[in-house]
């Protein structure tokens, strides 16, 4: 089985309320990539197209976007798994290359999730639990992640000041991305002021700052052969590992809600195929959906022990100059949360730091990089390693 690349890369800017319809939304994503890569529609063999269909208006989208971007009559599929639906088309588009039976495949992950009201978005996030035994209850989003935040407290002792700290790394770095949504700085004193919009009360302990946004947005990856990578690319960022997971929908099905089930047995699979631990890896994006998240993420991932995430955050540990940088482009904190184009824009952002081509938020020569992209309250995982 030959290797696998990647060796395009796009993202849209995200935001609030995209103008335009999905077809453009996308071909914003898929020109940067296809321009990346070097490449024409001709060129590509296959198309992945990923998105959480109940806010889509515009059913079957992958048949949509295969004739807008000029990719008819090759086959197109359509993958979701929630928020990790661009990675689980990743692994998808690894394995149909690796498996010999396509050369060149375009990721395509998008969502226009101000196509609906917010009532309805959040509704449709209660819908992502069990209907007949949780949703019915009024479970949401910040809810089931209160829950965590919640337990990791009380299992370890973690403050709300430690999850305030995670927000106030995600601004220093959202400030500097052009593509995110939230651009602005953010201090821990700003947790601590009722008058504040970010000590805002959401679903106890989280507050308003403690939660990413929805957004407009969509990403493209080109992941092609071994022998592809050779000819068009003189930077392919090579998929090393690759693992998957899912859990119990509901919440009673869990052990433990202080960490992600999902998470460590994706990371474990990932790192026995890489044939690399935590401590080789140089740069990190997690699914920081809300600050608890990426608190769990660095426990799971194996970067810190259970309980030890606040020290990392504290030390300043995940910062660009620390010793294991996660979330350099603002995370979903300060980007927003396009829910189909989240993972691809993830892979994105290692794959330029992998190629140095990641501007002011540049981490010093990293060879090694892991994505961990959460579908659902941690519903689905996916942990992707890549390697320059």
């Amino acid at each position: 089985m030959g290797r696998v690349a990647i060796i395009g890369v796009g993202q849209s800017r995200f935001v609030r309320k995209y103008p335009g319809s999905i077809r453009e939304l996308t071909f914003e994503a898929f020109k940067e990539a296809m321009t990346d890569a070097g490449m024409t529609a001709g060129d590509i063999d296959a198309s992945v197209v990923c998105s959480a269909p109940e806010y889509d208006k515009q059913r079957s989208p992958a048949g949509i976007f295969a004739e807008y971007l000029g990719l008819n009559p090759q086959p197109t599929f359509y993958v979701e798994t929630l928020c990790s639906s661009s990675s689980t088309g990743l692994k998808l588009a690894y394995s149909l290359v690796a498996a010999g039976l396509h050369h060149a495949v375009a990721v395509l992950g998008f969502q226009k999730m101000s196509e609906i009201s917010s009532a309805e978005s959040q509704e449709r996030m209660g819908r992502g639990a069990d209907i007949q035994w949780e949703s019915p209850f009024g479970t949401m989003m910040p809810a089931y992640y209160a829950l965590h935040a919640q337990a990791h407290m009380k299992k370890f002792g973690t403050r709300p000041e430690d999850l305030a700290a995670i927000r106030v790394k995600a601004a220093t770095y959202g400030q500097i991305n052009d593509r995110a949504v939230y651009r602005k700085p953010v201090t821990e004193e700003m947790f601590a002021d009722p008058e504040q919009t970010m000590a805002g009360p959401v679903a106890s302990p989280l507050r308003v700052g403690d939660c990413c946004a929805n957004a407009d947005g969509s990403s493209c990856l080109i992941v092609v052969s071994e022998e592809r990578a050779k000819t068009f690319s003189k930077k392919p960022v090579w998929v090393l590992g690759v693992g998957a997971a899912s859990a119990s929908v509901n919440m009673t099905g869990r052990d433990d809600l202080a960490g992600l089930a999902v998470a460590r047995q994706a990371a474990d699979q990932a790192y026995k195929m890489a044939g690399v631990g935590p401590k080789e890896i140089d740069v990190a994006e997690v699914h920081d959906c809300f600050t608890i998240a990426e608190m769990m993420a660095y426990e799971n991932l194996g970067f810190a022990k259970p309980g030890e995430g606040k020290e990392l955050i504290q030390g300043k540990e995940t910062y660009k100059e620390g010793s294991i940088p996660v979330n350099v482009d603002g995370g979903l904190l300060s980007k927003g949360h396009p829910i189909g184009a989240t993972g691809g824009s993830q892979v994105r952002t290692i794959v330029l730091q992998l190629r140095g081509e990641a501007g002011p938020m540049q981490v010093k020569d990293p060879e090694i990089g892991l994505v961990h992209n959460i579908g659902g309250v941690g519903l689905y995982g996916n942990v992707t390693i890549l390697g320059r």
